[in-house]
């Protein structure tokens, strides 16, 4: 199983950016789709981001567009570039791995469901 550990969170002004890093050991990087979720205080954990073996990318609504997700399988790492950062991008950041298929649609992969193995999780906090 692989093992995921994230980085990179922390305080930031309105308007401004951070890059989260997700890096993974134990199993082939590349056999894994890859996504990022966020949980907020009171909140459900919603997703974020995901990209597969093959790098399709898709994101959620409120941050397409200022999100944006990659990856690097020398280095067996998953970024998640955030720009234009808001309050309600507040949250505590996951990143997950999924041995399950991509079925070729918008919204395979995005749900918690389908990640086996999260990370311990990264706080981003926006102040306005």
């Amino acid at each position: 199983q692989v093992q995921l550990v994230e980085s990179g969170g922390g305080l930031v002004q309105a308007g401004g950016s951070l890059r989260l890093s997700c890096v993974a050991s134990g199993r082939t990087f590349s056999n894994y789709a890859m996504g990022w979720f966020r949980q907020a205080p009171g909140k459900e954990r919603e997703f974020v981001a995901r990209i597969t073996r093959s790098t399709y990318t898709t994101y959620a609504i409120s941050v397409k567009g200022r999100f944006t997700i990659s990856r690097d399988n020398a280095e067996n790492t998953m970024y998640l570039q955030m720009n234009s950062l808001k309050p309600e991008d507040t949250a505590v950041y996951y990143c997950a791995a999924s041995s399950r298929a991509y079925d070729g649609s918008s919204y395979s992969l995005t749900r918690s469901t389908d990640y086996g193995t999260w990370g311990q999780g990264t706080q981003v906090t926006v102040s306005s």
